[in-house]
């Protein structure tokens, strides 16, 4: 692993011709690379998700962040812009699938890039990165705990998030399904209903459920934070882009 890299802020395209800021980690390397798309999770366009996209550079990826979260405006503080966006029940489906769209464009534009493209996300992420790979035609998709792809969100739920499931049979790429076992949203019976809808449609996919992990047991900054899980889930996902985006 050569982690020399580049890393900072550029400006996007997104759905709609809007202009996002986004983060973009690159190695330095001159060799012929995949690009990965981090959607980030409710909370927003944060340092943890940034420091992913350090992380896939690191691992010969070209990485980029765009901030879903932009459209309210430069001189809001990224915890306002946050607040903005879940106060409107979250991001329009259309426009997440426009903005995806166009990270990706960006990627694929970069000098060394191979055409191959991956999405993640966790969270919220998780849930928009099976749609993404259900709207767009992609390589590899990696769903970290992504609730409300099979069921509606609670009835006190600030989301406006309608379920996903419908759109299986459009999936365009592998997918890989990391989660908790203690989850409540994805809750192991959501997760098992989307093994099995996705293994009915005979769609490539693979999913892990970790004992004893709850939500968000990537975050290192939290407390539902799990090493042994988080481990095993950076391993799962660098062997599963090792195959799908490698030139």
């Amino acid at each position: 692993m050569n982690d020399a890299m580049w890393a900072g802020t550029v400006t996007i395209t997104g759905h709609g011709d809007a202009e996002l800021e986004a983060y973009l980690a690159r190695p330095l390397s001159d060799a012929p690379r995949g690009g990965v798309v981090l959607i980030h999770h409710l909370p927003g366009y944060d340092a943890g998700t940034r420091e992913f996209a350090r992380t896939f550079a690191a691992h010969g990826y070209a990485a980029i962040v765009p901030n879903l979260y932009s459209r309210e405006g430069a001189d809001v503080s990224l915890d306002d812009q946050a607040a903005a966006v879940r106060a409107k029940g979250g991001i329009p489906d259309e426009q997440l699938v426009g903005d995806v769209a166009g990270a990706a464009a960006h990627l694929n534009a970069l000098e060394h890039a191979n055409g191959k493209i991956g999405v993640i996300g966790h969270c919220s992420g998780g849930r928009h990165a099976f749609l993404a790979a259900c709207e767009l035609d992609l390589d590899a998709a990696v769903d970290c705990y992504g609730a409300f792809v099979v069921n509606d969100p609670p009835a006190d739920s600030p989301l406006n998030a309608r379920p996903l499931l419908s759109k299986a049979p459009d999936l365009s790429c592998p997918l890989l399904g990391l989660f908790g076992e203690d989850d409540r949203f994805p809750a192991p019976d959501e997760v098992a209903a989307l093994d099995a809808e996705l293994t009915k449609l005979g769609k490539q996919h693979e999913f892990h459920s970790y004992p004893g992990a709850g939500h968000a047991f990537f975050a290192v900054e939290r407390p539902a934070f799990r090493p042994d899980a988080a481990k095993d889930g950076w391993a799962k996902i660098f062997a599963f882009y090792g195959r799908h985006l490698s030139a």
